[in-house]
């Protein structure tokens, strides 16, 4: 018997055993955070079979000296819900090493919809994660009424990579409520009873939990706030007793924190764990006007731990930045009209008409917000937006915003944002740090990932597709964090987007290199882990647009035995499969402390 890892592996009894894959001279690093040990890993029927020294046979093999070998990576907020249904290859997601999403955050999806009510879930969907809505038109076969019917849609599909769905408030809502939910009327006893049912049937359908929003930040195209905005706790309360009725499941909560208080409504998330018994997470980042509240948020999350409650904080490792260009959705003048009336040319011929003096005056003169459908616009100002530069800079300095350029050359910031968009034949974005960047400095983000309770994640897969580019948030975990500053270690890097992410999502089958488990790996060029610049390609429905990014480092990933990926080129392998939630992943999300 090899011991690696502090797990037991059985590695000498299947000498005789043909594997349908052998991993040989790998580093492994095994998800626990333990030191990492050479040893062969050996794959069979999508599971691991032996680790240690490996003498059997094999179909298929792959000489890892000089790489390291990992769990596939687990991340739990993403929003492919959409992109599930018409696409087969999860990206960017997948050639960032994850091969496990859970999506539905933030209270979006598209289950349960009634056929009347499609378009309100499309529309909100549009203003909230930045999906054009003649991609969802077009992609979006709605084969289902149920949250059921769309988990068995999801398992038609062939995937590169596995998906986890959660229930979507505002979807519930409206299935239940109709258009009292967008007025946000309260829920009757009647709505709480039938949404706490569902719920119910949602979990034992297969849902990993379900997820709410309670920011003015979400908004539908229209303006619309998000229907689950005032939502009571009483609600809230009883769809997380549906959770507790199936005995499994999980909260996604993302909140301005502001009813009344903070402290007050942390304490409406601890009374709903101790009635329901289920765990809770909540997207922690630090806002610009409200620099220091996040650190009392994530004090109360480790007072609740002690106290027995599972609730964490879900952090970011870089600030969340926006990435305004005329080639994106967003840039600062999307909002005035003269910008408006040039949007649907070409790149090219945009380019051609704003170079002229008459068409700068009249955009520079008009007003950019008041028009704007874009719910984030009023956060950010000119002294917070930068040049992205190539290769890109995420971390500028105060003196490089566009706001102390524009003083330096004696014009207006607006100008100097003007001038810089139709750089490089207007391909160039401006960077603007949403969150986490207060001060500056990435400190605030090295001081949440410290934090052994919180979760890295908030990378938004298959969402914002014109303005964010966060996906390859575990790509910049190792690089930048481990490689480059050395502020983590290999192992415990590994072990923040494996097994603890897997904890999270009550995945109890991944997120280690262990015996039985499936087999989902990456091997990796640790010290050459990188993404290329942002770009935009048009491959979505409908011929939609969006951010994606080449990856290295990546030597291979393996999902369920197969390899998926190679050195970021897909394989054409299609292993990814819906996975459904099981009984008691309360018990394994309190493994994590």
């Amino acid at each position: 018997i090899i011991i690696l890892g502090g797990l037991v592996m059985d590695g000498f009894k299947k000498e005789l055993d043909t594997f349908d894959l052998i991993i040989r001279n790998g580093l492994l690093v095994d998800g626990t955070g333990n030191k990492s040990q050479k040893a062969d890993i050996a794959v069979k029927d999508g599971l691991i079979a032996a680790i240690g020294h490996v003498d059997g046979k094999c179909h298929q093999e792959i000489d890892a000296k000089d790489l390291v070998v990992t769990p596939g990576f687990v991340d739990i907020h993403t929003h492919y819900d959409g992109q599930a249904i018409w696409d087969s290859q999860l990206k960017p997601s997948s050639i960032h090493g994850v091969t496990t999403v859970v999506m539905g955050n933030c209270g979006v999806g598209f289950a349960p919809c009634k056929p009347e009510d499609r378009v309100k879930l499309v529309e909100l969907m549009e203003g909230v994660e930045d999906i054009p809505a003649p991609v969802m038109h077009e992609g979006l076969d709605w084969q289902w009424e149920t949250f059921e019917e769309y988990i068995e849609a999801l398992e038609r599909n062939k995937l590169d990579i596995d998906v986890c769905a959660l229930l979507p408030h505002a979807a519930l809502r409206v299935y239940v409520m109709g258009q009292r939910a967008i007025n946000h009327e309260v829920a009757t006893v009647n709505d709480m009873n039938i949404m706490r049912k569902l719920a119910k049937e949602a979990v034992e359908a297969g849902a990993f939990g379900f997820s709410t929003s309670r920011t003015i930040s979400h908004k539908s195209l229209k303006g619309e706030f998000t229907p689950t905005l005032r939502a009571h706790e009483d609600e809230l309360t009883a769809i997380a007793m549906g959770l507790s009725d199936a005995g499994a499941g999980f909260m996604e909560i993302v909140s301005d924190w502001n009813e009344p208080d903070p402290e007050t409504e942390f304490e409406v998330l601890k009374r709903i764990v101790k009635k329901s018994g289920r765990p809770v997470v909540f997207s922690c980042t630090q806002r610009h006007d409200r620099p220091d509240f996040w650190k009392d948020l994530m004090e109360m999350a480790r007072e609740a731990q002690k106290e027995g409650l599972p609730i964490r904080p879900v952090v970011t490792p870089r600030p969340i930045g926006l990435l305004l260009g005329l080639n994106g959705s967003q840039n600062p003048f999307s909002g005035t009209d003269t910008y408006k009336s040039l949007s649907d040319l070409p790149l090219e011929e945009r380019v051609v008409e704003m170079k002229k003096k008459e068409i700068k005056e009249k955009i520079l003169s008009e007003d950019p917000i008041k028009g704007s459908t874009f719910p984030l616009i009023n956060r950010i100002g000119y002294s917070q937006m930068y040049r992205f530069g190539s290769p890109p800079n995420y971390n500028p300095k105060q003196e490089d915003s566009i706001e102390n350029l524009a003083r330096v050359k004696g014009v207006s910031a607006a100008e100097m944002a003007y001038e810089i968009l139709l750089e490089n034949d207007g391909n160039n974005f401006i960077y603007a740090p949403l969150v986490n960047y207060a001060d500056h400095t990435f400190n605030v983000c090295q001081t949440m990932l410290e934090d052994k309770n919180a979760i890295m994640g908030l990378g938004d897969g298959g969402a914002h597709f014109g303005f964010i580019l966060d996906a390859g948030y575990p790509t910049w975990l190792i690089s930048y964090w481990s490689v480059k500053k050395k502020v983590f270690s290999m192992e415990e890097t590994i072990r923040r987007l494996t097994s603890d992410t897997a904890i999270a999502a009550g995945l109890s089958d991944r997120g280690l290199l262990k015996v039985g488990l499936k087999a989902d790996i990456n091997i990796i060029d640790w010290d050459n882990v990188g993404s290329s610049d942002p770009f935009m390609t048009q491959d979505l429905p409908a011929g939609g647009k969006r951010l994606m990014q080449h990856t290295k480092g990546y030597v291979a990933t393996i999902v369920a035995g197969k390899i998926t990926y190679e050195n970021g080129n897909s394989t054409k392998e299609r292993p990814g499969i819906l996975v459904r939630s099981v009984k008691d992943n309360q018990k394994v999300f309190a493994l994590s402390n």
